[in-house]
């Protein structure tokens, strides 16, 4: 055997892992260096595919939660509203034509307006079915605050501007002045409707 070969068979053999001996140990760790990382492998495929935005996914749904949650109480204080206003309309209306001094006119549409946005709410409920104890029981918390806060400010706006006080129903102040109230009154019940929203005070609309 000459020198050549000699150096050959004893040289260490280079492998996967670098230069090792060649034994059964170092092959076994070559073959599992060699082997993809399967956690690697999942979070690049998962970045490809868009799923690790975890931040983002959330805020966007945030963003829509809190999106809906407005338009949602928006839509229960607008159907409050259409039920206090009749109540309101009539009330004043009353009043008015009548000549009543405004706190009989106030306590007038107070009055009426609860029983008609009462009214509005439990007639839908009744319809389904459902017995007036257990459609009253459902809604009267929820419908108590949004009426009472829409009418207080309405009231309010109304008697300050000399609505209420007008010569005739026919006056360009009364008209003027229940829309402004109005929407003043939307306005202010509606963060009121979205605070009980998100408390899941019972109330249905």
């Amino acid at each position: 055997m000459n020198r050549q070969t000699a150096h050959t068979k004893f040289a260490p053999k280079t492998t996967c892992c670098g230069t090792q001996p060649n034994t059964t140990d170092n092959t076994e760790q070559c073959a599992q260096s060699a082997v993809p990382n399967s956690n690697t492998a999942q979070h690049a495929a998962a970045i490809d595919h868009g799923e690790h935005a975890p931040t983002d996914a959330t805020t966007h749904d945030g963003h829509r939660a809190h999106a809906s949650g407005w338009r949602g109480a928006a839509h229960i204080t607008l159907h409050c509203l259409s039920g206090c206003a009749i109540g309101e309309l009539t009330g004043l209306s009353i009043g008015v034509g009548f000549g009543w001094a405004p706190k009989a006119s106030i306590a007038w549409a107070i009055v009426l307006s609860f029983v008609s946005g009462y009214a509005m709410t439990l007639w839908p409920l009744l319809r389904r079915g459902l017995g007036l104890r257990s459609a009253f029981a459902t809604i009267w918390l929820g419908e108590a605050i949004s009426i009472s806060t829409m009418e207080l400010v309405m009231n309010w706006v109304d008697f300050s501007m000399g609505g209420m006080r007008g010569a005739s129903l026919l006056s360009e102040r009364y008209w003027l002045s229940f829309i402004v109230a109005g929407a003043v009154g939307f306005l202010a019940a509606w963060p009121v409707n979205r605070w009980m929203l998100a408390r899941n005070v019972p109330r249905c609309h």
